[in-house]
């Protein structure tokens, strides 16, 4: 049924909540795992346009990405890659679930409501309202 999940990491506590479901579906399925993660600050931003080197936040955030296809790997033995995208992290998420061919697209939500997703915006809500690939959504909040 799902032969690759793209499973987008925020880098924050929510991503050890998704990881182990996400997982264990992944195990089942016999699928692949694509990490992404979505460097969406300043310096990331404008790295092509500007021909900048790599941040220390996209470094960290590389090193995070590493560690954790390592763990993974050692625990599951399921076939994952990594890709440290930079940008708008609903766009990024889209244009590589399209791109890798993946079958399903892993996210945690936040919690946020109203005043949060306004001034902070929804990645959830983008993705959902411009993607025809199934999403699974596991909440993040009080867990």
């Amino acid at each position: 049924m799902y032969r690759k999940i793209l499973v987008a990491l925020d880098h924050t506590p929510a991503d050890q909540v998704l990881l182990p479901e996400v997982t264990k579906l992944a195990q089942l399925m016999r699928a692949e795992l694509l990490l992404v993660h979505v460097a969406d600050g300043w310096a990331a931003r404008n790295y092509d346009q500007l021909k900048l080197v790599e941040s220390e936040e996209m470094k960290a955030d590389r090193q995070y990405l590493e560690d954790t296809i390592a763990s993974l790997r050692a625990s599951t033995g399921l076939e994952i890659r990594a890709q440290l995208a930079r940008g708008d992290p609903p766009r990024e998420i889209l244009k590589l679930a399209d791109s890798e061919h993946c079958d399903l697209i892993a996210m945690t939500t936040h919690g946020h409501r109203l005043i949060g997703d306004i001034l902070f915006g929804s990645t959830i809500e983008y993705v959902r309202h411009r993607t025809q690939i199934p999403l699974l959504v596991i909440s993040a909040v009080g867990k």
